[in-house]
Order: structure tokens, then sequence, then C-alpha cells
């Protein structure tokens, strides 16, 4: 099989993060049938090896869902590969199928394939395989023709408080419904100037009331949904990215705009050497239920005193604010450095493009954690181009996905 074919079939197969025991089954089904020695881990991991294992190939398996994933319908458009209404799943799954179409034409390394990356590198941090290889290929980068060599750490906030009714007099009350968010990545995506739903939100509710409150999706991603039942003064009118509808009248309700509002989403600081943010951090997720408000947000910094220096500024934020503070997932920064495996990569990325580069990426990449478990390896990341992820809009560009595998089949 080819590697769309591969990808295609991994598309069929349901595996969102936390829930990916199908492609589990499937990937050391398939590395069995090609004689692969298959170990697995508690976290879920999946390494493949014969004899031969002086590099690693690495990608995760897991995706982000959203839209009407798992269920992928895939649309192949002026020259990508993208999905019906839902997110694609080539983050990470073309290197999947770029390691199982090497697996199937015999080409000998490590195969790790990482479980649920995209909930806080899991599969990584958990990692309980041993690897012999020197040398590690991640395939989770997102530009033909880049030679990724570091990375942004990053962390989750989880604020909590409880809060104080405010009985409602003479009010309006309205349902309010999200509309027309594109979303995106809350990494490669910071500094596109994508409007955040919760942020839009506190501005378009400026002085209202809040009854309930649902909004986002998951950490990693810049927020699309919310739905959320207000109380205000004002008359409103529905705009491009909310809907209104009148809704009936309530009690209590909370007062809770001024903190959604006063949070500073976006980049911090900017990285001039790779031209990329240097710090960030996202509003990804807020709730307000039953008189509890729980605020989620992603912060990432591309080293590990900046990502130190954001937390502890979350943290003063939100318990200024009378919130409970919980930081999880936390993950190292990998700190830039051009090996000669690097060098080896982007010399023969010379052969296919002009547009070689190296570069650091403000996101999070196991590479990281692997740095930090194998000090002594080195570890470059590349893929195609893949545009959108973790959106409906998500797509790759055919014609980076063939190079691409031959030149990962040069390497093995």
């Amino acid at each position: 099989m080819h590697v769309l074919e591969l990808f295609k079939t991994i598309t069929s197969i349901p595996h969102c993060s936390g829930n990916t025991e199908a492609l589990r089954s499937f990937i050391t089904d398939f590395a069995k049938k090609q004689g692969f020695t298959v170990r697995t881990d508690s976290a879920g991991n999946i390494l493949c090896f014969k004899s031969k294992r002086e590099l690693v190939f690495q990608a995760h398996y897991d995706m982000v869902c959203v839209g009407n994933a798992p269920k992928i319908e895939i649309v192949e458009k002026d020259g990508y590969l993208m999905a019906k209404n839902s997110s694609l799943g080539a983050d990470n799954g073309i290197g999947v199928a770029m390691m199982l179409s090497l697996m199937q034409e015999g080409i000998e390394a490590e195969y790790l394939f990482t479980n649920d990356e995209e909930i806080g590198l899991v599969g990584a941090i958990h990692l309980e395989l041993p690897l012999q290889a020197k040398k590690m290929i991640n395939l989770d980068s997102e530009e033909f023709g880049k030679v990724y060599v570091g990375c942004a750490g990053g962390a989750d906030i989880i604020a909590t408080k409880t809060l104080e009714p405010v009985t409602v007099k003479k009010s309006y009350f309205y349902h309010v419904q999200a509309k027309n968010f594109p979303g995106g990545h809350s990494g490669v995506d910071i500094d596109k100037d994508i409007p955040n739903a919760i942020k839009e939100f506190a501005f378009f509710a400026k002085d209202a009331l809040v009854v309930n409150l649902t909004a986002g999706e998951r950490r990693n991603s810049i927020p699309v949904h919310l739905k959320a039942v207000i109380a205000t003064n004002k008359e409103l009118q529905s705009t491009q990215y909310f809907d209104v509808q009148l809704a009936e009248s309530q009690q209590n309700a909370y007062r809770i705009i001024g903190d959604l509002c006063g949070y500073t989403h976006g980049v911090r600081g900017w990285e001039k050497t790779f031209g990329i943010p240097k710090v960030s951090a996202n509003m990804a997720l807020a709730d307000v239920e039953k008189g509890i408000c729980t605020i989620q947000c992603s912060v990432r910094a591309n080293s590990d005193e900046e990502l130190h220096r954001i937390i502890e500024e979350n943290r003063c934020y939100f318990e200024n604010l009378g919130y409970k503070v919980e930081v999880s997932g936390q993950y190292p920064a990998w700190k830039p450095q051009i090996t000669p495996l690097a060098q080896e990569i982007a010399k023969k990325y010379e052969k296919l493009t002009q547009n070689v580069e190296y570069k650091a990426i403000h996101a999070g990449l196991e590479c990281a954690i692997f740095a930090q478990k194998f000090p002594s390896m080195q570890i470059v990341s590349i893929g195609p181009d893949i545009e959108y992820p973790h959106s409906v809009h998500e797509r790759v560009r055919l014609d980076t996905i063939e190079p691409l595998y031959k030149l990962i089949k040069e390497l093995g």
C-alpha cells in the first residue's frame, strides 16, 4: 500500500486523543505481519523493530477531533487533501502512514508510535520502551523543506472559583451562540490574528451577567464554540460572530465577564532569530455551571525560564481574582541545535526544493521530551505541508508527501 492509501485507511479508524485503542490494534497487527518485533507499554506507545536499530522514526497516532471527526470524509481539491466538516488528522496521520509504508517496504529501523500527544504529550512523557537508536526523525512538523531543530515548552493552567450569585432585576435575558470562528492551533496559529470565541464573547457581552457558559473544545486549540445565557440591560442583536435569542428570565446570574475580558490572550513576545512567537497564552476553555467557574488556558515559551515566568504570571492573575489554580501537563522546551543529522537532511532537501531552512516552532513537539530522556540522541523534526491543524480547515498539500517519503526512505 502507498502512503496515501495507508493514510486513508487510518482516517477510517477512530483515533481521537484518549480513544486510540482501535488504531493501536491496527498498527500492532500491521507491524507483526511485516515481520517486526512489537513492544507496547502502559501509556499505549508502540515500538517496532527487527535487527537494525541505528535510526528511529517517530510519530504520534492520536488526532485532534473537531467537527464530525472521528467520522472523516476525505475530499481532494486544488492539490490538497482535506475533510468535509471535520479535522483531517494529517497531524500526525501522514507521519504514521509513512512509517507503516517504510515497514511494508522492509526498511529496518526502530519505529516508535506514541499515544495521546495532543492531550499533553502523554505517551512521550510516560515512555517505558527502550530505544537503541542514536538518531531520531520525528515526522510531526508541518512545513516541507524546513528542518526543525527546536520547539516551545508548555503547560496548562486550570483555574476554578465558586461565584457569588447576583440577583437580577429588570434585565433582558439572551441565549448567545458563537458562529464563524475559524479555530486553529494554540501554538503555530497564535500569531495569525485568529479571533478567540471566549475573548470576543467577553467584549460582545461586556457589562452583562452570566447565567451559564460553555466554551472551547480543548486546551491546545483556539476556541470556536460557545454557548451562554446572559442577563443585560442592553438590547442585543446578532452579529458576524454571535447569534442571540431571547431567553427565559432567571433569578440569579454571576459576574465573570471581567475575568475573561482582562486575560491577555495571544503573543507575549517575539523570537527574532527564528521569526516565531517567544511566549504566548491561549484562553482555551471556559465553563460556568451552578455557580462554579472553570477557566483553562495553555501557555507556551521557547525556553524553560520563560515558561516558568508565564506560568507564574497566569497563577498570579487568577489567584488575585480568587481562583484556585492548578498547573498540569507541563513539558520542557527543546533548545535549538543544528546537529550533523539536521545538516544531512538539509542537504537532501536541497535536491527537492530551494526553500530549505532550519527552524524552531512555537508549539510542543515530543522531541523536547526525547531530548530530555536521551540527551546524546540527535533529533530533527520534518513533515509535509499541513495547514490549519486542529480545525475543520485542516489540509495537507499532496505534492509534498511523496518527495518527503523518498527523503526519509533514503535515510532508513
